[in-house]
């Protein structure tokens, strides 16, 4: 092997090496990604909430003409 090869080898290679601007940018992206997964769960809670309203409201109502029914047709 020629001399100029095994000083090499015995040298940290630069793409092995962290970069010291990748840590920011490695935040920035967990960020990111933390705040998009933030978002999309609560897109899911309020169609959840949505759909609760929904049964409720819907629940309500069918009480509600089953007592009319009774009442109306109470002897």
């Amino acid at each position: 092997m020629p001399p100029e090869q095994r000083e090499s080898d015995t040298e940290p290679r630069l793409d092995s090496e962290p970069r010291l601007d990748a840590e920011p940018r490695l935040d920035a992206e967990r960020d990111l990604d933390s705040e998009r997964r933030r978002l999309v769960e609560e897109k899911k809670n309020e169609r959840y909430v949505w759909w609760y309203l929904a049964y409720f409201l819907f629940g309500i109502h069918l009480v509600a003409f089953v007592m009319i029914y009774a009442v109306m047709h109470a002897k």
